[in-house]
This record gives structure tokens, sequence and C-alpha cells, in this order.
């Protein structure tokens, strides 16, 4: 297929190589020269600008930094530029209200679209290892499913469109809120004289085993290696945690929902990211 990609950062730059990879032909765009000069090196076409991208392609793909820049994005530069033919595949990690309103703008131009926001981090996009929760009609999802399935190892069809937005924020707010758990059960650990390993022993097969803790353990030299063995460089960064609880809690206030302990989550990451926001969000131990 003829694929559009809008957004080459530190995501979408290893999912459009994966496209490559999958023997798509890619017609790339980004704003930074430096994520421009990866694709090409990665075998990615390069336009000078995302409604050139778009003129013929049979999907659009889109990677942004947030829902204001997704809406412009459709807006201006896809709507009108893709032909009436392709499908549409927001994959940015946006508000829900605006996922469902750029779709509705989308659907009454005559595409097909998806929102479908990524779980995995950097280091599964350029693994293609990612896990994609989509929201949109089935005959959209039908459509996207392959083409998300040559960037991730699983493709979940949350339901109607907005969904996977839904899922996205519901799942990275119990990401944070874990972590945070998971730091301080460490650092309690260790001040009552525990070794931070055999507590790891004890507890990742114990009731209190978690995600955070087997596979993104935020004590370095603890279970499998994460960015804590890298003074907590790469991996997922605080300010994108924090971007994702502010949507979340965002999410709570329009439909209602009691979420405290979301609540809390996101104060303790807004004061961290202060000073910390490029760390990854495993990094929060060290407030404890």
């Amino acid at each position: 297929m003829k694929i559009a990609f809008i957004g080459l950062g530190n995501m979408g730059g290893g999912m459009a190589a994966n496209l490559v990879k999958a023997g798509h032909e890619v017609h790339a765009f980004d704003l930074s020269e430096a994520a421009v000069a990866a694709a090409r090196e990665h075998g990615c076409a390069i336009f000078a600008s995302a409604a050139e991208a778009c003129d013929g392609a049979d999907a659009v793909v889109t990677m942004l930094p947030n829902g204001a820049i997704v809406k412009a994005v459709y807006t201006n530069d896809v709507i009108g530029n893709a032909p009436a033919g392709a499908v549409l595949l927001d994959c940015s990690t946006i508000d829900v209200a605006t996922a469902r309103e750029v779709i509705s703008l989308a659907e009454a131009a005559g595409y097909d679209m998806v929102d479908a926001p990524v779980s995995g981090g950097i280091a599964a996009a350029n693994a293609g290892t990612l896990t994609f929760m989509v929201g949109g009609p089935d005959s959209a999802f039908k459509r996207a499913e392959p083409i998300l399935q040559a960037m991730g190892k699983a493709v979940i069809h949350a339901g109607a469109a907005g969904n996977g937005q839904a899922a996205k924020i519901c799942n990275n707010m119990l990401l944070g809120i874990h972590m945070i758990g998971t730091c301080e059960a460490f650092a309690m650990a260790q001040k009552l004289g525990l070794d931070p390993q055999t507590f790891y022993d004890i507890s990742s097969v114990s009731s209190g085993q978690n995600w955070s803790m087997t596979s993104y353990c935020p004590v370095p030299g603890v279970g499998p290696t994460t960015p804590a063995d890298n003074n907590y460089q790469g991996g997922f960064a605080t300010a994108l945690m924090l971007k994702d609880l502010k949507l979340a809690m965002e999410a709570a206030a329009s439909s209602g929902a009691s979420t405290p302990l979301g609540k809390h989550a996101q104060e303790l990451y807004e004061a961290f990211s202060a000073e910390n926001g490029g760390l990854d969000f495993s990094a929060i131990i060290k407030t404890l």
C-alpha cells in the first residue's frame, strides 16, 4: 500500500520504518529535520508538507503530540487531500472528545477512520511490538487492522470511535498508580532493612506482583533490564505520563467518574515533572 505517515518523532519514526519493512511505500512528513533524515535512511519517501504526503495515499497514519495538532492536521492537510477511499488512522494519544470530533469530520467527508493509540514505548515502536487500542466502526477497523499489525504485536478493537483513546488513558492511569505504589513498597522495604532483590523475589511471586515490578522495576539491578539501569534515561518520559494522567482526569471530570488515586497520581507526577520531565516515569522513586 501507499501510506502517508505524518509525525516521525520518537514513536512515529520506528512505526514508519516498520511499515517500510512490511513492504509498504511510505510517504513521510515531519517538521523536524532530524526526524526526516532518520526516516529517509529507513526507506521512507520524504515530502515537503503533510498535504503532499497524503496525495494519492491508500492510508494515512498520524502520530502527533496533542489533540489540537491532530485536529488541525486532519482539517487542513488530510481531509480533502487524501483520496476519498483512503483509510485514516490516528495513533496519537489525545482526549476522547477531540478523537470523536475528528473521526466525525472524516466520516462526513467520506473517509473510514479509527483512533488507534499505542502502548509499549519507544523500544516497542522500533521493534514492531506495540499494542494498539482501536476505536471506530467495524468496517474501518477491518481496513486498519493489517496496517496496524505491521507495527505491533496486538491489535484490539475497543468499540466505537474514541474508545481507543478511552482504553489508553484508563490503562495509563492504572500504570501511573501502580508504579507509584511499587516505588513506595520498594522504598519502605529498604528502610525496614529488606534487600531490594529479596523483596523482589518475594513480592514478584506474591499478591503484590504487578507489571511495574516484574517488567519495569524502578530499582536498578533488580529484575529485567529497565530504564532504572540506565539512570532512568529512555523508556516512557515522566512528561508523557503526566500528559496521559491529565487526559484521564479530564475524561473523569466529563464522565462523572470518581478517580481519587488517579488524581493523586497526577499531582505527584506534576510535582516531579517540573524538573524531571525527561526522565523515565519510574524515576519518581527518587522522591521517596
